[in-house]
């Protein structure tokens, strides 16, 4: 019987198969804003050592004052470690407290540099890690006023706003001359911190909520007064130690403000710096940062804060701020 099957030689001759295509590229995860809220003192400095202890090629920072050991270990560590680590301090105010830190870092592999003169003090407190995340922060790392202060710090990656900010770190870090970039969210002294405050109250229509260390810029006492005029709600709650501030608080009073005072630097000290704009509305904004309503402080002084629209981030201040208005004094 005749074999019926093909030829082995007629295999041979086929086409061979078409190789698979090759995968399609997997396109990048898209970068997601995120903010993160640090409440002060409720939370405690773990998120800041954290964001520190993450860093996996460089940390840039600039304190107006550092006197945390736990930190300044963490950057001699990362150094040792091969990262980049850059710290400027401020020595225009700060330097005695400032000088074992700087002396510690120096002798540990950090390029640490003392704050340009030309402003009258470098009061931001910024830390970026990776040129990815920044901390911008409202409290000082200094360990004797964390159990009793109002502060605050907000962890962002808004690639725009970090890139702002490592950009100006680079000119403050060798005294060069810059106006920093905004990025996307910030309010930067002496630039353009005072013309950002007045926009962000004269635009609010129904509330504004607002916590300070220092209140003595008259542009800041018009622009609430004139809010308080067209029927804005406002509620300051304002550290005013041996009555410092009263000329500007019996102002804002007069006007129809509902204030709350805390007077003892030895009790729970409200160093937070932040305006809460229309809570609880589709325009509601919030500023936090390091900027006090001083003449010094929006005028003279590198100082960095944000204005953004978080709602976690508006939630958390809301609830602390409204609370130390409770406990505090009424004036």
């Amino acid at each position: 019987m005749e074999d019926s099957r093909p030829p082995e030689e007629s295999h041979k001759h086929k086409p061979p198969k078409p190789p698979n295509p090759p995968a399609p590229p997997v396109p990048p995860a898209p970068h997601t804003t995120t903010y993160t809220l640090v409440t002060e003192p409720d939370q405690g400095l773990t998120a800041i050592y954290n964001l520190i202890a993450s860093a996996t090629k460089s940390i840039d920072m600039t304190m107006y004052e550092l006197t945390d050991v736990t930190v300044t270990d963490a950057l001699a560590k990362a150094a040792a470690a091969g990262l980049t680590v850059r710290v400027i301090l401020d020595q225009n105010d700060e330097k005695t407290a400032n000088t074992p830190a700087y002396n510690y870092l120096s002798a540990n592999k950090v390029s640490v540099h003392w704050a340009n003169p030309a402003y009258a003090v470098t009061h931001q407190k910024t830390i970026t890690v990776d040129q990815t995340t920044s901390a911008i922060m409202t409290l000082n790392l200094t360990p004797n006023y964390y159990a009793t202060s109002r502060d605050f710090a907000v962890i962002t990656n808004d690639a725009a706003d970090v890139a702002a900010i490592e950009a100006t770190f680079n000119a403050d870090f060798t005294n060069a001359t810059i106006t920093p970039p905004t990025g996307d969210n910030l309010v930067w002294s002496p630039t353009n911190s005072l013309s950002s405050l007045e926009a962000l109250i004269n635009g609010a229509t129904q509330s504004l909520l607002l916590s300070q260390e220092e209140f003595d810029e008259p542009a800041m006492l018009s622009a609430l007064e004139a809010a308080l005029k067209r029927g804005v709600s406002v509620t300051l709650v304002q550290e005013d130690i041996e009555g410092a501030y009263t000329t500007a608080l019996n102002a804002l009073k007069s006007a129809g403000a509902k204030i709350a005072i805390y007077t003892s630097n030895k009790g729970f000290y409200i160093h937070a710096k932040t305006v809460l704009a229309d809570y609880g509305t589709a325009s509601a904004k919030l500023f936090l940062g390091s900027e006090n309503f001083s003449t010094a402080s929006l005028r003279e002084n590198r100082e960095l804060g944000l204005i953004f629209s978080d709602a976690a981030c508006m939630t958390g201040v809301y609830m602390a701020i409204s609370q130390d208005f409770t406990n505090g004094t009424a004036f």
